[in-house]
């Protein structure tokens, strides 16, 4: 989406890498789907027949996920044999770092995750011929930067959602319909000490979002391919911020749930799962979550499999459980986000979940920017003008001082 899913085929830094990876599949006889490659994973059954009679003789799957992630899991364990053992991860850097261990057979990565996993060779290309749910994943998800590599499918998409504007409307105008609420220094001034931020260099981006919208000369075209003045643009927009007084909040929920409902916070980022949890407690907090009209970050996840999985055939069968229809329609309704498998509306409490959550609306889309990992090459005339991951940790660290 906006010119994003060719942007892997541009990592002259990881050359070698893509290209050695494009002789395995290709090697492997694979089709326009990914159906090979994926069978370079030791253990791994050669026909979906094959892994379920293995994945009963390994007995468990090891996952690395964000919190709620998982669902249905005692469900799969009697029709599998897998037991699921879960870990939470508390960001993406996290999610590296787990996988990394080498105790983990998979992992739900964002984008800024998934791109490094798959450069990396730390997650395998996968047969979607082994994933028969993966059929009824909605086309404009598949094949993604940020879950393929050079077309090759590197997993299975998970579910999206925004980053959303969330603030409570007992205190923050119920008629907020604007990002300015954390960035203007007015505005600032007023919610001093009470700004609710997610803590990662990844929010970068939506300083980027809203200097793309609001200051045009900049020409911010995509958040995440950033030169030199539109950088130092964002850095400084997001230095101003933090000397108003900020609560970070990390990929552990928990704390921005609890500041939002005794006030310590009153506006700021967040995922659509705390606005759920907020909203069914009792009583519930009085908070509104919306996309601005400047449009928002995103993420889009990816179910992805070690390389080096230890339980291959377990996790195979986990990622297809994870799409389908019952899984997802669990999933989206607990964290609060749009499933990628539709047949999932049919199957939620809510009816009207799939619309509310803009499910099959790509309209609604077009303007969230899903994560994904910031690389040199800006993608256009400008060549390897655009600052990297390493150059956005940096900042952050200097931002939050």
């Amino acid at each position: 989406m906006n010119g994003r899913n060719t942007r892997i085929a541009r990592w002259a830094v990881f050359g070698l890498l893509v290209a050695a990876l494009s002789v395995v599949a290709a090697g492997c006889g694979g089709g326009d789907d990914g159906d090979a490659a994926s069978t370079e994973i030791e253990g791994l059954g050669s026909s979906l027949d094959e892994i379920k009679e293995l994945a009963k003789q390994e007995g468990v799957v090891n996952i690395v996920q964000w919190a709620g992630y998982a669902q249905l899991v005692k469900e799969f364990a009697a029709a599998t044999g897998c037991k699921v053992k879960a870990k939470d991860g508390a960001s993406s850097d996290d999610m590296i770092s787990l996988i990394q261990t080498g105790a983990y057979d998979g992992v739900s990565a964002s984008g800024n995750a998934s791109v490094r996993l798959m450069t990396t060779g730390e997650v395998a290309p996968v047969n979607t011929d082994f994933i028969p749910n993966y059929a009824d994943v909605q086309e404009g998800i598949k094949t993604q930067n940020y879950n393929s590599l050079d077309g090759q499918p590197y997993g299975v998409p998970h579910g999206r959602g925004p980053n959303y504007l969330m603030f409570r409307n007992d205190i923050v105008p119920a008629d907020t319909d604007s990002w300015n609420v954390i960035w203007d220094q007015d505005q600032l001034d007023k919610n001093k000490g009470k700004i609710s931020i997610y803590d990662d260099s990844i929010f970068i981006a939506d300083a980027a979002v809203y200097l793309k919208a609001t200051q045009p000369d900049l020409g911010i075209d995509n958040p995440y391919e950033l030169d030199d003045d539109q950088f130092n643009a964002v850095v400084d927009l997001l230095k101003t911020q933090a000397a108003a007084g900020v609560n970070y909040w990390p990929g552990d929920v928990a704390k921005q749930i609890a500041e939002y409902t005794n006030g310590d916070s009153v506006v700021g980022t967040t995922w659509p799962y705390q606005y759920v949890q907020l909203t069914a407690a009792d009583p519930p907090v009085a908070v509104t979550a919306i996309k601005p009209k400047e449009g928002t970050t995103g993420w889009s996840d990816t179910w992805m499999i070690y390389s080096k999985a230890a339980h291959p055939n377990c996790m195979y069968l986990w990622m297809d459980h994870m799409i389908s229809p019952e899984a997802q329609a669990a999933v989206a309704e607990g964290f609060g986000e749009a499933p990628v498998n539709l047949k999932a509306c049919e199957l939620t409490e809510n009816q009207n979940h799939c619309d509310e959550y803009h499910a099959d609306d790509e309209d609604w889309w077009s303007d969230v920017y899903y994560w994904t990992t910031p690389v040199a090459d800006c993608g256009d005339d400008r060549g390897e003008a655009c600052k990297t991951q390493e150059d956005w940790e940096a900042a952050w660290t200097e931002i939050k001082g």
